[in-house]
């Protein structure tokens, strides 16, 4: 300890201010607790600054250009449609900057101190924060560690001006011509999808059979063929190997078949998962049990084996997902404070905001076919609702799955406009443990996107009314 270092007393550490760490920190705070929460980059962390949020702003102003463009079905006709993506970048940044600076607000509000720096674990209930300056000591009672994630980097890809990480993909300054993406996950759909929707000349490989493998393949294929309108091109079963880079642009060279191809383009854009950020907290020392990929293990309560340190979000199993994050930050928040809160994965939502839009909760019709469960999968399209044709989006379909012993909701997939919000009623359904019949009897508004699911419903129980039995 350096001389004058006298450590601060508080009862609750959260290392980490993304959407797990700062829920966790409020969550506490509410609870009576004395909640201190250390950050080394920016309040929100990766999803406010450079993920779920910019990237949706990417999408949406996308989506903009091209409605612009191409709205003649509905005798709209526009000349000269233009980009001034320094422009397209001032709005993204004006989102982030509300939202970080809603979150420090909500901090404060709680009387939660926030502190700067870099945290190392010494033992079980001391840690030291350290910045370019100075390191401070902290003791507390409990502490939650909500470090996220990074992007992986592969060895023949090393990140440079013009082989980008999902960070730098946000950040481009100018449209560029052309991309590469390497990896067909949500992550690289989704901003291969918005560099597309602005012109862009987008190449994906993926090196699974399918893009956005953990969709049916009856959701990828839609936003694959759209993706292909854009013009995109998608190459599966690829290998990428590597890349050559000039002032101007890049070389990629992948496989396919045994065969090696090369593809130019202005950037590469590497999306190839995501790893936990666990290697420099000094958990080691303090013996907290990981595996081997630096995954952290804990309990139903979020605790790790060592009884004062808890861990949530991308640090610990399960997708990185930022509302899993929160949830779990709850979870653990209450733990602390005593109460018998325990998660439960039942109805955590996955979505991709790609062209159309992909949700999915519960049970897939495959796995619960793999569980043994006896089901009715209950399908209603798109194109048979009055505002998806009135928006003239009627790609797509919603799965219902029930459990055909007494039509228990247990699982649901929607690909189709707004399927990012559809999903939540599905949600609550699983969470409720309502039927098709609870479903089917609550009133929905019309014209609304939300009627498919109470359409879907009436398909399971064999009664549907806008399409023919």
């Amino acid at each position: 300890m350096v001389v004058g270092d006298f450590p601060i007393e508080t009862d609750t550490l959260v290392v980490g201010a993304g959407p797990g760490g700062y829920v966790a920190a409020i969550r506490a705070a509410q609870l009576g607790q004395k909640v201190t929460i250390v950050e080394k980059a920016t309040l929100g962390g990766v999803c406010l600054n450079v993920g779920c949020i910019p990237s949706k702003a990417l999408i949406s102003a996308g989506h903009r250009y091209e409605n612009a463009k191409h709205s003649e079905d509905m005798g709209i006709f526009a000349e000269n449609v233009t980009v001034d993506f320094s422009k397209v970048q001032e709005f993204k940044a004006g989102v982030v900057k509300k939202l970080t600076g809603g979150v420090e607000g909500l901090l404060k509000g709680n009387k939660i101190d926030i502190v700067r720096g870099e945290a190392y674990f010494v033992d079980a209930n001391t840690i030291r924060v350290m910045d370019e300056n100075s390191a401070q000591t902290y003791t507390f009672k409990n502490a939650i560690i909500a470090t996220g994630s990074r992007p992986i980097e592969i060895p023949a890809f090393k990140y440079t001006k013009r082989v980008l990480d999902s960070t730098g993909a946000l950040n481009l300054q100018e449209l560029p011509k052309s991309i590469v993406v390497i990896g067909g996950g949500y992550i690289g759909t989704e901003l291969g999808g918005a560099y597309a929707s602005f012109g862009t000349k987008v190449t994906i490989l993926e090196g699974a059979d399918e893009i956005l493998n953990g969709f049916e393949k009856q959701m990828s294929a839609l936003v694959k063929r759209n993706l292909k309108k854009k013009g995109a091109e998608i190459i599966t079963k690829a290998l990428a190997k590597g890349v050559e880079e000039t002032e101007t642009g890049v070389t990629v060279s992948y496989e396919v078949k045994g065969e090696e191809q090369k593809v130019e383009a202005d950037y590469v854009f590497v999306m190839v998962g995501r790893k936990p950020n666990t290697d420099e907290l000094g958990l080691e020392q303090v013996g907290v049990e990981m595996t081997d990929r630096g995954v952290i293990k804990i309990d139903k309560q979020c605790r790790t084996n060592v009884s004062s340190i808890y861990a949530i979000g991308d640090v610990v199993e399960g997708p990185p997902l930022a509302h899993k994050a929160s949830y779990e930050g709850k979870i653990a928040a209450e733990a602390i404070a005593g109460h018998p809160s325990e998660i439960d994965y039942l109805a955590i939502p996955a979505v991709v905001f790609s062209d159309p839009e992909l949700a999915s909760v519960g049970y897939s019709e495959k796995q619960a076919k793999d569980a043994g469960i006896n089901i009715t999968a209950s399908k209603f399209p798109f194109a048979a609702n009055g505002r998806a044709l009135s928006l003239n989006q009627t790609d797509g379909f919603l799965k219902l799955i029930t459990r055909k012993e007494d039509d228990i909701v247990i699982g649901a997939q929607i690909a189709g406009p707004n399927a990012s919000d559809m999903i939540a009623e599905l949600g609550l359904a699983i969470e409720a443990g309502m039927t098709a019949e609870d479903l089917a009897m609550t009133i929905h508004a019309h014209p609304t996107l939300g009627e498919i699911t109470m359409e879907a419903a009436e398909v399971a129980l064999g009664n549907p009314i806008h399409i023919i039995k």
